[in-house]
């Protein structure tokens, strides 16, 4: 079987997470970098991964790594590669990238000269002058980092955080990889009790649920690599039966409120998208009165930010009364997303641990509030 090395990009703060998942699936030469995991595997393991990453964002297939200090070597690298192996005679290749800490610097620079020499790799190979690019996408993607380049094809398309369940949501929306990260640290696997008193969209406790399930998160959607002619279509078929096999079929008590009665109608009508309305108690209710009672239960949520002063103002009085409700719950472990520096001193109580992560762009600690 023919052996590829792969590359996950994830959020920073998840590559530990996305790592575990991998070797999860019995991945090969699994290696957590910054904002990134690395494994080898064949084209099945392909299929695998896109099926089933919670917490990684794409998978790319990589066709090299060489030394790029000036524009020949990354000419003569690009075209040394074996990409016809994957891209056929009328395939689209655009090219994307990024280039930091190294001499080739201009990316618009960087893009002309890798799509030239693929162009003239492809050109050669199937003897064309001019390469149609009339069929199925090849996103080639570029990192040149300390004048080295990496070079792959993006086998996912759509970020595998697009699930295919939230065509709408409420502002700020949490990323589905993001959220399923926070299930898998309050390590939720369906025994207790599981709630979300924030839920907007309801992002967290849809992830709850499909973690709950051990149900693939990739079941519903397309990736790019289903489309190419140099791949067998039978690795998908036998991804998405692997993967179906592997659920379980279980009651679970799982709840999800807001007091927007707008955002409990959006986050149900995703739940049900996503397939599990049914494993999900929607309510319409203020967090600040929350007040239940468990045998083991656990609470993870994102509250409002409050990125402007007066929503900030808001942010706080909400954490002060939040913690407040918390003090009454029993037996409840609290993982509770923000991006307030403070909001520790707000919501009463000091977190046992603390994990730095990002809500796209926004910097956000994870504070895990063990149960009382």
């Amino acid at each position: 079987m023919e052996t590829l090395r792969f590359s996950v990009p994830c959020l920073f703060g998840l590559e530990g997470l996305a790592a575990k998942e991998l070797r999860r699936l019995r991945m090969d030469a699994v290696q957590a970098e910054n904002g990134r995991v690395g494994f080898s595997g064949g084209v099945l393991d392909l299929a695998r991964a896109n099926m089933n990453l919670r917490c990684g964002e794409r998978v790319l297939l990589e066709l090299g790594r060489f030394p790029a200090e000036s524009f020949e070597a990354l000419f003569q690298g690009v075209r040394a590669l074996p990409w016809e192996r994957f891209i056929p005679r009328d395939g689209r290749f655009p090219v994307k990238g990024h280039s930091l800490t190294s001499a080739l610097h201009s990316v618009p620079d960087c893009q002309k000269i890798i799509k030239k020499a693929v162009a003239a790799r492809l050109g050669e190979k199937y003897g064309l002058e001019r390469l149609p690019e009339t069929g199925e996408l090849y996103q080639i993607q570029f990192s040149i980092l300390k004048d080295e380049a990496a070079l792959f094809l993006d086998t996912s398309g759509a970020g595998l955080h697009k699930r295919g369940y939230r065509p709408a949501h409420l502002e700020a929306p949490l990323r589905e990889t993001l959220a399923a990260a926070m299930v898998e640290l309050a390590r939720f696997r369906g025994k207790e009790d599981f709630c979300d008193p924030f839920c907007g969209s309801g992002t967290i406790p849809i992830e709850a649920a499909l973690t709950a399930k051990n149900r693939a998160p990739g079941l519903m959607r397309d990736f790019s690599a289903r489309h190419w002619k140099s791949l067998p279509p039978e690795i998908w078929r036998e991804a998405e039966t692997e993967a179906r096999d592997r659920e379980f079929h279980g009651k679970y008590r799982i709840f999800a409120s807001d007091i927007d009665s707008r955002a409990v109608d959006l986050a149900r009508k995703n739940a049900a998208r996503a397939g599990v309305e049914g494993d999900i108690a929607f309510s319409v209710a203020d967090a600040c009165a929350f007040g239940r009672r468990t045998d083991r239960g656990s609470l993870v949520t994102n509250p409002p930010y409050g990125q402007r002063l007066l929503e900030r103002e808001e942010a706080e009085e909400l954490y002060r009364d939040f913690g407040a409700a918390m003090g009454g719950a029993e037996r409840w472990q609290a993982l509770i997303l923000s991006s307030h520096p403070e909001f520790e001193r707000f919501y009463g109580r000091s977190a046992a641990k603390k994990r730095k992560l990002y809500n796209g762009m926004i910097p956000c600690t994870l504070y895990q509030f063990p149960a009382k």
